[in-house]
């Protein structure tokens, strides 16, 4: 008799450890071979198709799989993401080709509520700017770098889904005001926290934190014009996703003055090697690492191996997101 056929299932999210009996040696244990090629850097879809050519399955990082991609894959049935973005996958294609699209709801949302909170105090504390005086030899304790407090102001939410729910809990516990935009929240659903439009939103919060995903409606729904609405001492922090903002005009508006800090996670190119971002002194920038932690990396890697099994044994995985896909199968 010969020996049974194995398949492979690409993994691009950098923290997959191949020796972990959970997700790598669950995949194993389904008779799946494990391709590894972490991603680390900017990817194209061309290095997608060369990568999943051959692949009955990805647990994906946030590699472009546009539809390029998805129709020469001819063996790939399921895109497991890590995280609950979707915006680098082509939907729609990947529904007419009948390929499932899970992701990993509920395993990060505080993890990235927990690095908004960093970002926030980062920005108001001036801590990057205070280490980088120090280690200039300096003692700058007081005059141009004396930081702000956190307590007493407004910060305004915009998206009060579950993590914007998550850092609103938060901000309450440094005594801050907390408003906050979304049109699907009703007004009192949400305790201690004031329901207004995002114009009202802009032109009253101290702080402005962003936890929209990124669609049509969304894309560069701050540009120069929302950003010429906020307090001139405002602190922009983005925890969702790069393209909510348009990052030209948020440039202009911070050399311009009209905004005091930004502190990004995301950005619209990844990594954002040529952006006038990176030699702005009032900007604190960090890896897209927002919903990473020991914790929460694990997770997210074991529920997309786990999904990936459960449709190659015949059973529903959880987070799919496209269900019509399950139907064409």
């Amino acid at each position: 008799m010969g020996q049974q056929a194995r398949y492979e299932v690409l993994v691009t999210f950098p923290a997959f450890d191949v020796h972990d009996p959970e997700s790598a040696g669950l995949l194993k244990g389904a008779e799946l071979d494990v391709r590894y090629a972490p991603k680390h850097g900017l990817r194209t879809p061309a290095d997608v198709r060369t990568l999943v050519a051959d692949a009955v399955g990805a647990i994906a990082s946030d590699d472009p799989f546009d539809r390029s991609v998805i129709e020469s894959a001819a063996g790939l049935r399921i895109i497991a993401r890590t995280g609950v973005g979707t915006d680098s996958i082509d939907l729609a294609a990947a529904t007419e080709k009948g390929i499932v699209v899970t992701t990993t709801p509920g395993l990060n949302e505080e993890t990235v509520a927990d690095h908004t909170m960093a970002l926030i105090l980062g920005a108001v504390r001036r801590v990057v700017e205070h280490d980088a005086s120090m280690r200039q030899g300096k003692w700058d304790r007081v005059g141009a770098l004396t930081p702000w407090d956190l307590h007493g102001i407004t910060a305004g939410i915009v998206g009060l889904g579950a993590i914007g729910q998550a850092v609103a809990r938060r901000l309450h516990g440094f005594d801050t005001r907390v408003i906050a935009t979304d049109p699907v929240v009703s007004p009192g659903s949400v305790p201690d926290v004031t329901m207004v439009d995002l114009g009202e939103l802009l032109e009253t919060a101290d702080i402005v934190s962003l936890h929209v995903p990124l669609r049509e409606s969304t894309k560069a729904m701050i540009g120069h014009r929302e950003l010429a609405r906020m307090r001139p001492n405002a602190i922009l922090i983005n925890t969702s996703r790069g393209g909510v903002i348009d990052e030209h005009a948020l440039v202009d508006a911070l050399v311009a003055g009209q905004l005091r800090v930004a502190a990004l996670d995301v950005f619209e190119t990844e990594p954002p090697t040529s952006s006038r971002l990176l030699e702005l002194p009032n900007v604190i920038l960090t890896p897209h690492i927002a919903g990473l932690s020991v914790k929460s990396s694990r997770a997210v890697i074991r529920q997309a191996a786990q999904s990936v099994v459960d449709l190659f044994q015949g059973r529903t995985p959880h987070g799919v997101v496209n269900p019509a896909a399950l139907e064409r199968r």
